[in-house]
């Protein structure tokens, strides 16, 4: 059963009405019970209805999801989520368009946004190029009163107001432990394939990675990064070609897309020998090859879970509220084939 405010006035051992004042952000709440309160939120796992609250403001907002064009599985699957979200606008009361850009192309996205500042919109939602032309055009639609969110990779540095996603250098960090301890004290290489650098999630999954074993695993050396460019058919010549070239490769961390290539180069190679891999995001590509044995473990985010919580943070901006940290923490998910869902 879905939890409800009274829910959260019991775990908290407070009022209805101070659940009311916390969740919309009203003054006359001490600190110490305002925390209460957004803990018991955390803990049963409480969602606003924002049906709901919408309906009673009786008003619409009109947001835009900005997402790389490319063929990526991942992105593919937040796509399918965003126009889901668009099948909810009729009670939402939210009129969601998407517009797609080159992938890793800082200049394409910057037009859309200066474009965008024209046309005023409730709120902006992007898949950031981490550049300094693309943080100086989130900056001026923020200083021009319009709410932006980054989505999946950050904008850090930028006053964009939040950030849908993991946390990444700790994603990178977790998928070096996992590595590591799976190879067992090993000696040898491990390839690194990323989309690109120029997106921020990949290079701080990179250096939580590249941290931990240095000052764990110092058996293992990281070769330098394969950028595949989210493109399968780059990504399978690139990482066939390290394969063939590089006999001490024991290990392949995927921290960005391209795992159709990946794999594709892998199972070329499993005559060869064995490859302990660790590769992110669940696609029926990636679970095909996780229940075969080509990938040993996957990382995970929730790509319905960053949209919803995007469409949140945008709306309570929108309407100059705070937002509800623990409701919009974005959660890492390790699978194994033993208990994909």
């Amino acid at each position: 059963m879905r939890p409800t405010v009274h829910d959260i006035a019991a775990a908290a051992g407070v009022s209805l009405a101070t659940v009311d004042r916390v969740l919309n952000q009203r003054p006359g709440v001490r600190k110490v019970t305002r925390e209460k309160v957004e803990n018991a939120i955390r803990e049963i796992g409480y969602i606003r209805d924002v049906a709901a609250a919408n309906l009673a403001k009786g008003r619409t907002y009109s947001f835009v999801f900005i997402l790389p064009a490319s063929d990526n599985s991942f992105m593919h699957g937040l796509n399918d989520e965003v126009r889901a979200a668009v099948a909810r606008s009729s009670v939402e009361r939210t009129n969601i368009r998407t517009i797609e850009v080159p992938a890793f192309d800082p200049g394409a996205l910057v037009q859309i946004l200066n474009e965008l500042g024209e046309e005023r919109p409730s709120g902006i939602a992007l898949v950031a190029t981490d550049a300094p032309e693309v943080r100086d055009a989130v900056d001026r639609l923020v200083q021009d009163g319009i709410p932006v969110v980054t989505l999946v990779s950050d904008l850090t540095g930028s006053q964009r107001h939040h950030y849908a996603g993991v946390d990444n250098i700790a994603a990178g960090r977790t998928a070096a432990r996992l590595l590591g301890r799976f190879l067992g004290g090993a000696t040898g290489e491990i390839a690194v394939l990323a989309g690109s650098m120029l997106v921020r999630d990949h290079r701080e999954r990179l250096e939580g990675f590249a941290a931990v074993m240095a000052a764990e695993f110092p058996s293992l050396s990281i070769l330098p990064v394969i950028e595949g460019r989210d493109d399968p058919e780059m990504a399978h010549m690139l990482v066939a070609d390290a394969l063939s070239k590089k006999s001490g490769i024991i290990g392949v961390y995927s921290l960005g897309a391209g795992n159709r290539g990946l794999i594709r180069a892998l199972k070329e190679k499993a005559v060869d020998r064995s490859l302990t891999v660790i590769a992110h995001e669940l696609t029926t590509h990636t679970r095909a090859a996780l229940l075969d044995g080509t990938i040993d473990a996957i990382l995970n985010q929730d790509a319905g879970h960053e949209v919803r919580s995007a469409i949140r943070v945008l709306k309570a901006k929108a309407d100059g509220l705070a937002v509800i940290e623990a409701q919009e923490r974005i959660r890492l998910d390790i699978f194994l084939k033993d208990n994909l869902p």
